[in-house]
């Protein structure tokens, strides 16, 4: 018997992305001054949904959240943003792999309302069971899931030595 915090896995291959991307599309129905990628999970998704949509014009956002000292209140840090001069009066497509507990989104979508953007969301995966913003979701999905999803991005052995150990040596070192 699995534990109540126990969440199923779901491996998803580069095909299975395609076919929840082919389900996303026809969902817009509106037309975008730009995308805005959350880093780092947003980034593949937000490439795929650019090309497929013809949006030439991509912005990136990170943010992280600190755990706090107990009793005080979580507040994000923007690490990367747009400029507000990128973004007032623009129509924006935020996009980010999973949609679980939405502090990422929630977060990212008031500061570009903040600063005058017209905003819609969208997510490869909405885990409603895990939202922290019961009032609220994404505006687009491709699936709803109660599984922790992987992406084919964030498979760990893909990426077990990203950075080559092997520097060559200056000219005036060699035999």
């Amino acid at each position: 018997m699995f534990s109540e915090d126990y969440i199923p896995q779901e491996v998803l291959s580069w095909d299975d992305v395609d076919q929840v991307i082919d389900h996303l599309l026809p969902q817009f129905n509106a037309e975008y001054d730009a995308i805005v990628m959350i880093t780092r999970g947003g980034l593949f998704p937000g490439g795929l949904l650019s090309e497929a949509m013809g949006i030439k014009n991509i912005h990136t956002a990170a943010v992280h959240f600190t755990r706090p000292a107990k009793g005080s209140i979580i507040w994000p840090t923007f690490i990367q943003f747009p400029i507000d001069a990128l973004i007032t009066q623009k129509r924006l497509l935020v996009v980010d792999d999973i949609w679980a507990q939405g502090v990422n989104m929630v977060a990212v979508k008031g500061r570009l309302e903040a600063a005058g953007a017209i905003v819609e969301t969208a997510v490869l995966h909405f885990r409603p069971k895990a939202n922290l913003f019961p009032e609220t979701g994404p505006d687009y999905y491709g699936a709803i899931t109660s599984r922790y999803i992987i992406y084919p991005w964030n498979t760990p052995s893909r990426f077990s030595n990203p950075y080559p150990t092997y520097r060559p040596q200056p000219p005036s070192q060699l035999g």
